[in-house]
């Protein structure tokens, strides 16, 4: 079975290529998704699967029923871009300014498209149903995942499971672990208020500039020197807008920031400490603050039997070497984790990166790119994973 299965995905190749590129071409983002989600459900309908759009609000899925199955395996892919400006000089660099498929979902698209007629093709050595699920709005809070399951998505459903191309490991290569796989992921928006003025009279002033950079240097001690070594975690400050001509002093700064953590007295303790240090910065200048603190998904965690079915199937396509298991958990976030929360899951890592061909920056970067190659093994893992993983 597993010739067969790379041999179908070979075929189907260049298609799923095509597919991926035009999907680069028009990237949409959030919710507004109509494109992408249309070319996932014509798709599906030209297998005559069962299809159903409209589902987390613009989100796709298609069940493929089998005689006699009385499982059924979710197989999810998410479909939506970033708000970023494209660096690449690849011919089917994005068109539309501001918006481009720098994370990789449009690979996923094509390659569960590509995995639905694998398994359609291979429909009568199924043992479980399948459903394919197309997901809007993975990059942003609240989003598309929590949607979906609340219309109803993992109805049925007995287990699920998720990819994501990952430059960071070579092309040929998966990985993934049990247990805690990806962070929750938590933002912060802060404002301290000071009182602005003339910046050649800064004694008449209490400056936020200056408690603004304060608080980002304290904060770097939350994880170096108050957090468990032992325990994963990351304060990032990501924004710091202050002031907008250079003779005055602000009379506010905002700064912005992200918490990543996998274990939730360690997200409390860190949330704590911020507002601790806020509170010890501002009230010994006379200066305010206000502190908006969002909570993210949750963390995203992998089920031993589906853990162990994706790896199995994994060192059976790539070999045993091949498959890097466990690795440690990363902090990025992914709201696959509100599956994760409901029923067994388990989320793999496709190897995605080639340093010949200068395929080696990470996800959200301007030059992000993948290896089109990977796709060939994301459509053999999941294909695999449905076909053999379903007794």
């Amino acid at each position: 079975m597993k010739n067969e299965i790379l041999n179908q995905c070979r075929s189907h190749f260049n298609d799923i290529i095509a597919i991926r590129r035009d999907i680069h071409q028009h990237p949409e983002i959030r919710f507004d998704v109509e494109r992408t989600a249309g070319i996932a459900a014509n798709a599906l309908n030209e297998l005559g699967l069962q299809v159903k759009t409209g589902i987390g609000r613009t989100g796709v899925t298609g069940d493929l029923d089998v005689a006699g199955a009385s499982k059924r395996i979710g197989l999810r892919a998410d479909m939506d871009a970033l708000p970023i400006q494209e660096q690449t000089d690849v011919p089917f660099k994005s068109k539309i300014d501001g918006k481009a498929h720098l994370c990789g979902h449009d690979a996923h698209t094509a390659m569960l498209i590509g995995t639905a007629r694998i398994l359609s093709h291979f429909k009568n050595e199924l043992k479980a149903n399948v459903r394919f699920i197309f997901q809007p709005c993975e990059e942003a809070f609240p989003g598309g995942a929590e949607a979906m399951i609340e219309d109803g998505v993992l109805d049925g459903v007995d287990e699920i499971y998720g990819l994501h191309v990952f430059p960071l490991y070579p092309v040929g290569q998966y990985a993934t672990c049990i247990g805690p796989m990806l962070a929750q992921s938590d933002t912060f928006e802060i404002t301290i208020t000071g009182r602005g003025g003339h910046a050649a009279f800064p004694h008449l002033t209490v400056d936020p500039i200056i408690l603004g950079t304060q608080f980002v240097n304290a904060a770097q001690s939350i994880v170096s020197r108050n957090t468990n070594p032992l325990d994963s975690a990351v304060v990032s400050i990501t924004e710091f807008h202050g002031g907008d001509t250079k003779n005055v002093i602000p009379p506010n700064v905002v700064i912005g920031g992200t918490v990543r953590t996998l274990d939730k007295d360690v997200q409390l303790s860190i949330r704590t400490q911020i507002e601790n240090i806020l509170t010890g910065i501002t009230n010994s200048s006379g200066a305010t603050y206000s502190f908006k603190y969002q909570e993210g998904c949750p963390v995203t965690y992998n089920h031993e039997p589906c853990v162990d079915t994706a790896v199995k199937i994994g060192e059976m396509f790539v070999g045993k070497e091949n498959v890097n298991f466990p690795i440690l958990p990363i902090l990025g976030g992914e709201d696959f984790a509100c599956y994760s929360q409901e029923i067994p899951a388990c989320f793999i890592m496709v190897g995605a990166g080639n340093e010949e061909k200068g395929i080696v920056n990470m996800c959200h970067h301007p030059q992000f790119d993948i290896d089109e190659d990977c796709m060939i093994y994301g459509m053999a893992l999941t294909s695999g994973i449905a076909l053999l993983g379903g007794n």
